[in-house]
């Protein structure tokens, strides 16, 4: 057998050992995530709301946007109206559930797009290094200068309101924390051994990348995303509340907020119902991320 030979099939049974260790990771990892009650509860209650709004137009118990002045502010356990009332006579609950469509949407999908843009400048920068981190890394600094809620309210202004302004103004607010996070956990990386021995294999700098390195960070860097769910959730009830995101008549947690801050001495309980369905999300999404992080931390 050759030298190139033998070492060829010293990578193969690398490569099978790393990828049998990382499997009995995820597996440690899911083990430990099972046994993490306050992780497991708080994703059930996830589950939970994910599968009300998306089955809200079968369980709704009327049309979120059909209202009477006759039955409008009527308190919470009204008849045919568990939830009462809003200003305009619609059923809050009912509300609430479509709210919640949009509320998911634009706390998920801005994180999502944030994720895969600020995924690959982070690992082009981190491997790469040299002048191309340089010049990634000092564009994320510029953003970094402002304050995320002054930033995202700055962008929705010059756009203009409406839900795609929103998101766009929001993605761009979440792409340079994860740009520094996917550049950080590359440069930890990219160094390490079986990166090297790819490299002296004559692996492509792009087979390194996808085969070996994504692996390693894509973990890390995906926790860290899920916990800008939560902060991005509240960043969009806020811009629709400001009127710079969604515009009635949509159902949207941040905007009924808006609209019925003026009965808070009147109903306030109703009032307060879409902050408080604000408020468990973006804490169920932050304890399940603090979990998964606990479970990934090896030495933890």
């Amino acid at each position: 057998m050759s030298t190139t030979t033998a070492a060829e099939a010293e990578l193969a049974i690398q490569a099978r050992q790393a990828a049998q260790s990382s499997d009995g990771y995820w597996k440690g990892v899911f083990k430990r995530v099972r046994r993490d009650k306050v992780t497991m509860f708080c994703a059930f209650i996830l589950l939970c709301m994910l599968l009300a709004i998306i089955f809200a137009p079968l369980i709704a118990p009327h049309d979120p946007f059909q209202g009477s002045m006759i039955r409008r502010l009527r308190p919470i356990g009204t008849p045919n109206h568990p939830l009462g009332t809003d200003e305009l006579g619609r059923d809050i609950l009912t509300r609430l559930l479509f709210g919640g469509r949009l509320s998911w949407f634009m706390g998920i999908v801005p994180v999502a797009l944030a994720f895969v843009m600020g995924t690959f400048l982070g690992v082009l920068a981190g491997f790469a290094g040299g002048k191309t981190n340089m010049l990634i890394m000092r564009v994320t600094d510029v953003f970094y200068a402002f304050p995320s809620v002054l930033l995202a309210v700055a962008i929705s202004g010059a756009l203009g309101a409406g839900i795609l302004n929103a998101i766009l103004a929001l993605t761009l607010v979440f792409v340079p924390p994860i740009i520094r996070v996917a550049e950080s956990v590359t440069q930890g990386v990219r160094n390490l051994d079986f990166v090297d021995a790819a490299r002296a294999s004559g692996a492509s700098a792009f087979t390194v990348v996808r085969v070996h390195v994504l692996g390693n960070v894509l973990g890390p860097i995906f926790i860290y995303a899920t916990s800008l769910i939560s902060v991005c959730m509240i960043l969009a009830s806020g811009l629709s509340f400001l009127g710079l995101g969604t515009r009635p008549p949509e159902a949207e947690w941040g905007l009924m907020l808006n609209t019925l801050r003026t009965a808070i001495y009147v109903q306030p309980w109703v009032a307060v119902l879409p902050g408080a369905c604000i408020f468990v999300t973006s804490i169920c999404f932050n304890l399940v991320s603090d979990g998964m992080r606990q479970a990934m931390d090896v030495k933890g």
